[in-house]
């Protein structure tokens, strides 16, 4: 008897969402050194600080916001998965104190095992919310590929002066997470059938909620450095920021926002092979309490696909962030530690 049902996506992939991102000790290998090649003046942010885009500077009021993200299925709905690719892609711009503009697709489908009107609603899902974003999808590149992946190039643009990287936490200042963390853990119980339905809807409408209140937190004033935690979780990019700006963090477990039942899952053994290669990647550099457990290591390192922004801004101006994240419906935003001098991430 003939098999009519859908394919599911996630069974033609190896990982899913970020947690598909190199091991960051291997991407680091890969990597090497910086490139001695003279960079233009106008290149105001490269590579150099492992920041969420590039950045040129067209004149004394625009500066270009340039990058790209794309990955493998995180969820078996096509537009529900073009929708969370296409909101992770534009974080990106988000987290620089950027407006998206326009967009490119980057798509690469399996044609033979995947019918044309399920690849249609994949790229019609990531247009809906690149429109909702203001930036249109103006165009892109397509190949046929052993795997479903899909993403976009998204370019924005922001005042040079309102330019917002992952390099400038100053000490003396807080730390708010603008997402709950467990998207890794959500995905691969999604795999295994042991995600509630309700857990499911809770991890859609957090991968499909566009960072838009990045847009803007310069304006503020106070606000220092941002980023967006995706692929090598909190302690990851929380690192990353540290490196960037030669200072320590230090964080409160109990402060920092996760989903409830991504925090039993995760009790109960379910974890992501990412958040281990994540862990091994930072925690020479990393302080833990004495009940550390395994469990604080999936959680602060599950890989979060379209995650939130992660903002270091002085303490007086941290009822304002918060009131932005919840003024653009990110009602889980929480305030989960403080910059100090020294180097390194201190876990309380």
């Amino acid at each position: 008897m003939d098999d009519t049902r859908p394919v599911r996506l996630s069974s033609l992939a190896h990982g899913g969402g970020c947690g598909c991102k190199l091991d960051p000790a291997v991407l680091s290998e890969i990597l090497g050194t910086p490139s001695a090649f003279p960079l233009p003046a106008e290149l105001i942010v490269d590579a150099a600080t492992r920041d969420d885009a590039a950045v040129w500077r067209i004149n004394d009021e625009t500066a270009l916001v340039a990058t790209t993200d794309f990955f493998t299925p995180i969820v078996d709905d096509p537009d529900v998965f073009g929708r969370i690719a296409a909101t992770n892609a534009l974080s990106d711009v988000y987290a620089m104190g950027a407006t998206p503009i326009f967009c490119l697709a980057l798509v690469g489908m399996p044609v033979g095992k995947l019918p044309p009107e399920t690849i249609r609603a994949i790229l019609a899902g990531g247009r809906a919310v690149a429109e909702a974003a203001g930036a249109p999808v103006a165009g892109g590149h397509s190949i046929d590929a052993a795997e479903p992946i899909y993403g976009l190039v998204a370019l924005g643009t922001v005042h040079p002066d309102r330019l917002l990287t992952n390099a400038g936490a100053r000490p003396g200042d807080v730390l708010i997470l603008g997402k709950p963390l467990g998207i890794g853990v959500f995905s691969a119980a999604l795999k295994q059938d042991r995600l509630s339905d309700a857990a499911y809807a809770q991890m859609v409408a957090s991968t499909t909620r566009l960072n838009t209140p990045g847009a803007g937190l310069a304006a503020l004033g106070g606000v220092h450095a941002v980023t967006d935690v995706t692929g090598f979780g909190l302690l990851g990019h929380l690192s990353e920021m540290c490196a960037g700006a030669g200072v320590k963090a230090v964080i409160e477990r109990a402060a920092i926002p996760v989903f409830d039942e991504a925090r039993t899952l995760a009790g109960e053994g379910l974890k992501t092979g990412a958040s281990g290669r994540n862990w091994a990647a930072v925690k020479a550099g990393i302080s833990c309490p004495e009940d550390w457990a395994v469990i604080d290591e999936v959680l602060w390192c599950d890989p979060q696909t379209s995650g939130g922004l992660l903002v270091s801004c002085a303490p007086d101006q941290a009822d304002a962030v918060l009131a932005r994240f919840r003024e653009h419906g990110h009602a889980d935003a929480a305030l989960i530690g403080r910059v100090e001098t020294g180097a390194g991430i201190s876990v309380i």
